[in-house]
């Protein structure tokens, strides 16, 4: 068996022999004769001659193979009382029939179609009939406000928004439609149609000549076969959070994106054909789309779309019962959930009630996982934990241990080593390698590997201005982190002003827009701070305006609740201090970095370009109180 290194650097050194190799693992209409293509260096494409389709290979061919009574996807939902399964040939059916509906409301190859929907098998559904017709899925987080979802829908101009009459959390009903219909109020490119998947909590309120009804255009629609598509054209735009403020689509194409997903699945996750995978995430991110939907169904598994939370749906034993329930082999999530768990049930005491025997493995990303909460992990459940690190740019692991290749030894804090096709360094500022042990920005020697993004919807230039002008030849992550000296990789956070809240990457910058819209705010600053269970939260600062006289409290509370109302609670905004001014270097820019050392416990000399000490010595009784 060939070792970690070995395949590695392979995948580096003859990168268009590798990834051929794992083409082999898709069917083709056209099989592809140019692997790698350069000749728009340092923007690269995968695959550029062949034809596929992305629904067929993770429906379709299993059917066809003998495989259709095999289990596709596992619906648990303890927030509705509802479990449902489809075998691929029922999942077969009624992707094929929603195909079909599109289809009938004039959705043609290239066009989108967003989709704001819950964790409910229909959310897979609709993802998988776009990918049938070749058109383009754009897939909203339920959780954003009405003004978030007007942002996406105007930004992507789909012909149709697939959406249901409500999600549902612990305890409450959020209803979308009425959010629905707030965000096309305030849309310039409105959508001809909007299918709604009634549920029996919040039956929504239709417009006549917009709204369908998803049951009844289903049980009327014409099923629709698999178009071939471009290996090089979208599968789909997921909006991610930028420093502007503004939400940039990264765009994924279909043929890179489906052998990377499906070499990941044996080699990274240790996961085969008939086995059961659970990413319990959410569709609305990159973990949803790669690992609850696409990875596994390409590779054959079955896959489980969880409903529920970590803990109070209905204890702190959900993970162990959804594991024991439907034999789950590997589990998924954020550090976040664990953290949870752990607050919830320190000892673990739960776990002893369920049948654990077919897990195997768990594996955590979507924020830096804490020797801590590692180590009780391990600990609890006696199988490898394995951090690894991923982007939604990346679309799939850039950094993990390898449990289907050539395990390694865990070390916690580190996601262990670069994934076969990641070429990752470490570099100063300028670009110039670094010795091991020592801090940098991490980057990734271009081309990136199939899957990756490699342009932002309808900007063709973002691309390369965000992430590759910097530092020519390399793909620059935003993160920084080092290598030790047995190459192990540590990423130790961001180093722009995304911030990570319990595995959602949120602009800081998008919440001060928002801060700053209140009438009596002059200035505001949001800074990520550290928090025990979600990794990082917003916290907000303002200066008022002159001659402002209104309490401090009342406003910081209006502050909280403005930016949930635009940006939803995923934001997790729950604290706002009015102070009389920020720190400022003499340039004007705001000193961020040393707020959030501040805020953090860490202590960090004043800036030499700081414009006005006092400012910022007045500040540390706010950010760390005594």
């Amino acid at each position: 068996m060939a070792t970690y290194r070995q395949v590695w650097e392979q995948s580096i050194k003859d990168p268009e022999h590798f990834w051929g190799e794992a083409a082999r693992g898709i069917d083709w209409y056209r099989k592809p004769t140019k692997v790698l293509d350069d000749s728009r260096a340092p923007i690269y494409e995968w695959f550029s001659d062949g034809e596929m389709n992305t629904c067929y290979n993770a429906v379709d061919r299993h059917v066809e193979n003998g495989h259709g009574d095999r289990l596709a996807l596992i619906y648990d939902s303890p927030v509705a009382g509802t479990k449902s399964t489809y075998t691929y040939v029922a999942l077969l059916d009624e992707v094929a029939r929603f195909a079909g509906v599109l289809r009938g409301l004039g959705v043609e190859q290239g066009d989108r179609v967003v989709i704001y929907m819950p964790m409910i098998p229909q959310a897979a559904i609709a993802m998988l009939a776009c990918a049938r017709i070749g058109a383009v899925h754009s897939v909203v987080f339920g959780g954003f406000a009405a003004h978030e979802l007007a942002l996406r829908i105007d930004d992507a101009r789909p012909r149709v928004v697939v959406s249901a009459s409500c999600g549902i959390e612990v305890n409450r009903v959020i209803e979308y439609k009425p959010l629905i219909d707030a965000a096309l109020d305030e849309c310039v490119n409105r959508p001809e149609h909007c299918v709604i998947f009634q549920r029996p909590q919040a039956v929504a309120t239709m417009r006549d000549g917009r709204d369908l009804d998803w049951d009844e255009e289903m049980a009327r629609a014409v099923k629709a076969a698999c178009v071939p598509v471009a290996a090089t054209d979208a599968l789909y735009v997921l909006y991610t959070s930028g420093t502007t403020g503004r939400p940039k689509g990264v765009v994924r194409d279909n043929g890179g994106h489906a052998v990377a997903l499906h070499w990941s699945m044996t080699n990274i996750y240790d996961v085969n054909p008939g086995e059961v995978f659970w990413a319990a995430s959410d569709v609305g991110w990159v973990v949803g789309h790669s690992y609850i939907v696409y990875g596994p169904l390409l590779a054959g598994c079955t896959t489980v779309l969880y409903e529920g939370k970590p803990v109070g749906t209905p204890d702190a034993g959900a993970y162990w019962r959804v594991i024991s329930e439907y034999g789950v082999k590997a589990l998924f999530t954020a550090p976040t959930g664990f953290r949870a768990v752990k607050r919830e049930d320190p000892t673990g005491a739960l776990l002893a009630k369920y049948d654990m025997s077919t897990f195997r493995c768990l594996f955590l990303a979507g924020e830096r996982l804490d020797p801590e909460t590692y180590t009780w992990a391990s600990d609890l459940l006696g199988v490898p934990v394995i951090d690894h690190w991923w982007q939604t740019e990346t679309g799939w692991p850039v950094a993990a241990n390898l449990m289907g290749l050539d395990p390694m030894a865990v070390k916690p804090g580190s996601p262990t080593v670069p994934v076969p096709g990641y070429d990752v360094r470490i570099v100063d500022e300028g670009g110039v390698a670094v010795d091991s042990g020592t801090e940098g920005f991490i980057v990734i020697h271009t081309p990136l590997p199939p899957g990756c993004t490699s342009r932002i919807w309808g900007d063709d230039d973002k691309f390369y201005e965000a992430y590759l002008s910097q530092i020519p030849g390399f793909y620059l992550t935003g993160d920084g982190g080092h290598f030790d000296d047995e190459g192990y990789l540590f990423v130790m956070g961001r180093v722009d002003d995304v911030i990570n809240v319990a595995g959602h990457r949120l602009s800081t910058g998008e919440i001060e827009e928002i801060l700053a819209a209140h009438p009596d705010v002059a200035e505001c600053a949001v800074i990520g701070v550290v928090d025990e269970l979600k990794g990082h939260v917003p916290r907000g600062l303002v200066v008022l305006k002159a001659g402002v006289e209104r309490d401090h409290p009342v406003v910081a509370q209006e502050l909280v609740q403005l930016v949930r109302d635009r940006l939803g609670a995923v934001a997790s905004l729950r604290q706002v201090d009015v102070v009389e001014a920020l720190p400022k270097t003499r340039s004007g820019k705001v000193l961020r970095k040393s707020m959030r050392a501040i805020a953090d416990g860490v202590e960090v000399p004043v800036p030499s370009t700081i414009d006005n000490p006092a400012v910022l010595d007045a500040l540390r009784s706010v950010l760390r109180p005594e």
